[in-house]
């Protein structure tokens, strides 16, 4: 027996159009253009924007700058280790950023810092799991699959130095 049927919607966006993938009431992706998401590959995805309102209405309120955590029902996949990754990504503040390796030292081994890197490069919650927090020891912009100019746009909007819908 199968679970509920993946579902998929595009949604437009500040940083470029999103791909939102969800089964039933859960958030499965959240992706950038330009990344390779399931709807590349997966015939078996239907379009179908109505289980997203939530999602969408949170995403909009984020880019106006009104909405700085994120309430929905997720369910990424991934290995265990992934969604302890994903769950400290969750933990940053709103405005905030974390190195690799305070992500690793919150897990208990700062020696993870490269797989805590992995990890949060598989991330398929983007923005949503806010990866774009995490920055190099120090503090440069390291690698994002939605580029390093989204990831400025993210952090910059985020520290209240660009507004996305100025008035």
């Amino acid at each position: 027996m199968s679970g509920p049927a993946t579902v998929f919607t595009v949604v437009p966006s500040p940083v470029g159009d999103l791909t939102l993938t969800g089964t039933g009431d859960a958030l499965t992706g959240c992706w950038f253009e330009g990344h390779t998401k399931p709807t590349d590959h997966s015939p078996d995805l239907r379009a179908d924007p109505g289980p997203f309102a939530a999602a969408v209405e949170q995403l909009e309120a984020y880019f106006a700058g009104e909405l700085r955590r994120f309430d929905l029902v997720l369910e990424p996949s991934g290995s265990p280790f992934q969604h302890r990754v994903w769950e400290q990504l969750r933990a940053i503040p709103y405005g905030e950023t974390r190195s690799y390796g305070q992500l690793a030292t919150a897990l208990g081994d700062p020696g993870l810092s490269r797989a805590v890197g992995t990890a949060n490069g598989r991330n398929p919650l983007s923005i949503i799991v806010p990866c774009h927090r995490v920055i190099g020891a120090d503090g440069s912009l390291t690698g994002f699959g939605g580029g390093l100019p989204r990831k400025r746009l993210l952090l910059d909007l985020e520290s209240g130095a660009r507004e996305l819908f100025p008035a």
